[in-house]
């Protein structure tokens, strides 16, 4: 289904593809290194492989890869162990394209700068993009002040609400663009859209900070 998908994408005119974890399915190194060579070699466009959940390719598979697979390009991670992407990095230096995919990547931005990830994407950029486009620029910039006060007003606090219930990750950013005034429609079952409480804490914590 991964080939089938990534064909198609670049058969549509698509530049590269992320690439998921398969659905459901734990495994030793070499499946997902399998996977991940299946993928590359039936496309000639881009490829950017995603550490979460149940792929956590290490440093000396993603080295197999590169070797393997010219068109892989890229590796985000979204799967927080600091230390794996630091030796990731760092062995394979500028071979990849290193993304952040943390949720809410914001509150884990500064490690992972200093372990060489550079961009992330901001899931918060879809209500409040001129709040997320203050936080890059203050990171990039070294501004610890801008920072700081970002993630003590808006992330720590956003954060609190989103991990009331599980599947909120999501349900929270179509909430941000209902309090910005942009219809989003319902979260699909079986995750389940915030009260209207919670929508209420949103708006006040959204219009505070904007």
């Amino acid at each position: 289904m991964a080939v089938e998908m990534a064909k198609a994408a670049e058969a549509a005119g698509a530049d590269g593809v992320l690439l998921l974890p398969p659905y459901l399915m734990f495994s030793e190194q070499e499946g997902p290194v399998a996977h991940v060579k299946a993928v590359c070699d039936a496309v000639g466009i881009g490829v950017v492989v995603y550490n979460r959940d149940n792929i956590v390719l290490t440093a000396d598979s993603l080295q197999k890869l590169c070797d393997l697979c010219p068109n892989l390009i890229g590796f985000k991670d979204g799967y927080g162990e600091v230390d794996r992407v630091i030796e990731i990095t760092t062995k394979l230096g500028d071979r990849l394209t290193y993304i952040g995919g943390m949720p809410t990547h914001e509150l884990y931005a500064t490690a992972y700068f200093a372990a060489g990830v550079t961009t992330y994407s901001s899931a918060v950029f879809n209500f409040v993009p001129e709040l997320a486009q203050r936080f890059y620029k203050g990171l990039r910039a070294g501004d610890t002040k801008t920072t700081d006060a970002i993630l003590k007003d808006f992330f720590f606090p956003l954060t609190v609400l989103r991990n009331r219930r599980k599947g909120y990750a999501v349900s929270i950013i179509k909430a941000g663009l209902e309090v910005r005034g942009r219809k989003a429609g319902l979260v699909r079952p079986p995750l389940v859209d915030l009260t209207g409480d919670e929508m209420a804490q949103l708006k006040a914590l959204v219009d505070a900070n904007i």
